[in-house]
């Protein structure tokens, strides 16, 4: 797979947060995750806080990758939803995505939501991946 990460200087410095501006790649298998919570493979919660929950949610993606003949170096997209109640926890997930992308990391959403389908859970990370095959 071709992989080539886009930060231009003309815009705001991105890997400092764990993630690049834009990703270019070819060739490959696409594969959609669904949206990953802190819970564990027993569908319990983890944490309670959002630095347990973020790294619970990189594990599972890592996991599910795995299966699919892939690991976290082929993500190509993240979209993470993080409830308003924890709107300024922010840098724990910035520092759990700087220890799991520490080089060209992936292009990210952040959107602030309401809420997640239990009031417990914090934070929900979708992802993207492109697999060589």
């Amino acid at each position: 797979m071709q992989r080539n990460t886009i930060n231009p200087p003309t815009v705001f410095n991105s890997l400092q947060y764990g993630f690049s501006q834009a990703i270019e790649v070819r060739d490959g298998r696409r594969i959609l995750l669904s949206g990953q919570v802190g819970v564990d493979a027993d569908e319990h919660t983890v944490g309670p806080g959002i630095a347990e929950q973020t790294a619970t949610a990189l594990d599972n993606i890592e996991k599910i990758l795995t299966v699919a003949g892939g690991d976290l170096s082929h993500v190509i997209m993240l979209r993470l939803y993080i409830v308003e109640s924890a709107r300024d926890q922010q840098q724990p997930i910035a520092a759990a995505l700087r220890q799991r992308f520490p080089s060209n990391p992936p292009p990210s959403s952040w959107i602030i939501v309401s809420g997640l389908s239990l009031p417990e859970w914090l934070i929900e990370i979708e992802a993207e991946a492109l697999i060589p095959g």
